[in-house]
């Protein structure tokens, strides 16, 4: 039986930089820099292949692997999952300074239902450090996208939930499509804006609930189950703009 590895990120950790990895505590640090374009894949209906091009922007040669995971919201966690429905072309690669890598993925099946999301990880290869000084590994998340048909959307479905001072704003994703939230602000209706924690990842997959803690701030107004917020945004399509209902929670 295969071991099976599961990458757990609280949102808002499995963003494009999701991550340094410091190897050996020192007085000097040495990072190498990459890029990544795009910082997003969109594929389209019926598409199974695309590239994505990796940049060494770093005076040193360095060495990157490649991984593809399905990608999960389960229980508020992001959830990175082995899959081998994405071929990666090549998963190891050493680039010059300078120059360019292109990466090809492959679907090894085609999305059925709903969107099928994945992450594509690229961990930079770090050289041996030389003596005092530190090696900063590079971690790079790439969301992928693809559609099942070209009806897919997306269908979110917003509420407040109010419990002993604490507010939460819940976001339930019933389409086939993910969607994205932005520059969120709620009015509670009496002039003063609350804003749900900030540096949240702002992605809410098909079939996932995902919540935000909401920052009362000193605003000292209760939220009373029963009355509704405005809720504005930017989303994928462009402005968000809806009544949330405020719910007393269990």
């Amino acid at each position: 039986m295969k071991n099976k590895t599961t990458i757990l990120f609280k949102h808002g950790v499995g963003s494009i930089a999701a991550g340094l990895c410091i190897f050996l505590a020192s007085s000097a640090a040495i990072a190498q820099s990459l890029s990544v374009l795009p910082v997003n894949i969109q594929m389209a209906p019926k598409q199974m292949a695309t590239t994505l091009t990796v940049i060494n922007q770093g005076a040193a040669e360095t060495s990157v692997q490649i991984r593809a995971f399905a990608w999960k919201q389960v229980n508020g966690t992001e959830q990175l999952l082995p899959s081998d429905d994405v071929q990666v072309s090549p998963p190891i690669a050493t680039i010059a300074p300078g120059a360019t890598q292109v990466v090809r993925l492959v679907l090894r099946r085609a999305p059925q239902g709903s969107e099928a999301t994945y992450r594509i990880l690229l961990d930079q290869i770090p050289p041996v450090a030389e003596s005092g000084t530190v090696r900063v590994a590079l971690r790079l998340s790439i969301p992928v996208f693809a559609l099942p048909n070209a009806r897919a959307a997306a269908q979110v479905k917003y509420r407040v939930e109010s419990k002993d001072g604490v507010a939460t704003l819940v976001a339930v994703n019933e389409g086939t499509r993910h969607e994205t939230l932005r520059d969120v602000t709620l009015n509670n209706g009496q002039g003063i804006d609350l804003k749900p924690a900030a540096n949240a990842s702002p992605y809410i997959l098909a079939g996932a609930t995902r919540s935000w803690p909401i920052a009362m701030g000193a605003s000292g107004v209760p939220l009373v189950p029963g009355s509704m917020m405005q809720l504005t945004g930017i989303g994928d399509a462009g402005s968000v703009n809806e009544a949330v209902t405020v719910i007393g929670g269990p």
